[in-house]
């Protein structure tokens, strides 16, 4: 296997008359006018500015008569109650995209969430709270990173970013060091995966998959040629598309035991590779409309998103290329990810707040209302288990579930 040494870091009322109605004391300050400082009375109304009071004390006890039912009974929870999310509200700036959320194993409540301009977020009480963290190895130079991936196991972390960053933890993220990295890694870095004790597994967008026992300061190549290199020898082979092909990932998804689905930048072919093979292994898309994003069931099968709002089962599980299209409640806007809370139990969301769920293992979706009203794209669901589990979309927009 090729070895990768590593050099030094380097950047990325007016009141009614009637007895019957009253005001609240706490909307009348807000409602009634100010009494006059003149202790002359005012000439008494028209007949036509007394029809104008009128209606006015209409208005205004309708007005105050909906605030003050309101403030008895509270906001109607109807919607809330059949949701299984709530929005969780961030102190970031707008404009910040969410990509990557993660749970350290031994210390459930404390996790970290990842977003563009350099966001990194903590939370010690399960996800219902959040407050920035800053590192400072990370703001030594004028970057402002994009923080891509984020994987625990145990107390140590993992964290990559844009440009070239890589950040170690043992303590929980109590403490981060930054890790250097060569300045020949081919691509940039978009997954990483703690795999034990100071190992992890580590992908670029150019297909290279690299692993390291020895906290990241030297890694080995787990493939023996980029994607490019692959398709440069097989392009001949019948994989559609494969000579367009830009030479990065728009996506990469891990299964838990390690096997790896990557989608082609353009969306016309995908990817797989499994522990022990050389090389990725090319598939052409049984589907017409190009791919927007895929990754593995909770049984071992394929699930495939394609642009414009579909979604596809493989058939059987494992890798496979035989697709069957399953019927969606997209309302014509893409589904960007999926995420499985059980085998049986998954969430589809997508754009302009899309949120789609199955309870039959994908046979059939049912929208979910809780984001209709959310002005944002719906990027990643993650399940940390059965109990836990978030919606990352732009706008520093963050779902919490809530069962």
């Amino acid at each position: 296997m090729a070895s990768l040494q590593l050099c030094d870091g380097y950047l990325l009322s007016k009141p009614s008359a009637s007895p019957r109605f009253r005001l609240p004391q706490r909307f009348s300050h807000r409602l009634i006018p100010k009494a006059s400082a003149s202790p002359t009375s005012p000439p008494p109304p028209s007949s036509s500015s007394s029809l104008s009071l009128t209606r006015r004390d209409l208005l205004y006890q309708s007005a105050a008569v909906s605030l003050s039912l309101s403030s008895i009974v509270g906001p109607a929870k109807a919607d809330e109650q059949l949701s299984e999310w709530e929005r969780v509200f961030l102190p970031i700036d707008p404009g910040v995209v969410l990509l990557d959320i993660a749970f350290v194993p031994d210390e459930p409540s404390r996790g970290f969430l990842l977003g563009t301009r350099q966001t990194l977020l903590e939370t010690k009480d399960g996800g219902n709270t959040w407050s920035p963290r800053s590192i400072p190895s990370a703001e030594e130079e004028d970057f402002n990173y994009r923080f891509n991936s984020i994987s625990f196991k145990g107390k140590e972390g993992w964290i990559i970013g844009k440009p070239a960053i890589l950040l170690y933890t043992a303590d929980a993220g109590e403490n981060w060091d930054r890790i250097p990295l060569s300045s020949q890694l081919p691509g940039d870095m978009v997954f990483i995966e703690a795999t034990g004790e100071k190992s992890a597994e580590m992908v670029t967008d150019e297909g290279a998959i690299y692993v390291t026992s020895n906290k990241g300061y030297n890694w080995k190549a787990a493939i023996q040629e980029t994607v490019s290199a692959t398709l440069n020898r097989t392009v001949s082979s019948g994989i559609s598309g494969a000579s367009y092909y830009t030479g990065t990932f728009s996506a990469v998804n891990r299964s838990p035991d390690g096997r790896y689905v990557a989608v082609s930048s353009r969306g016309n072919f995908f990817l797989t590779w499994e522990p022990g093979q050389p090389y990725w292994q090319p598939h052409n898309r049984a589907v017409a409309r190009r791919i927007q994003n895929m990754g593995w069931r909770a049984d071992g099968g394929l699930w495939l998103l394609v642009r414009g709002g579909g979604l596809y089962l493989s058939k059987g599980t494992g890798i496979s290329e035989e697709f069957d299209e399953v019927p969606v409640q997209s309302r014509g806007f893409g589904i960007l990810d999926v995420g499985y809370r059980s085998e049986e139990e998954a969430w589809a969301a997508g754009g302009s707040g899309i949120l789609l769920r199955t309870r039959n293992g994908g046979k059939s979706w049912n929208r979910d209302k809780a984001a209709d009203n959310i002005a944002a794209n719906l990027y990643a669901v993650k399940f940390v288990d059965d109990k836990k589990g978030f919606v990352l979309g732009n706008d520093g927009v963050l779902l919490r579930y809530v069962g």
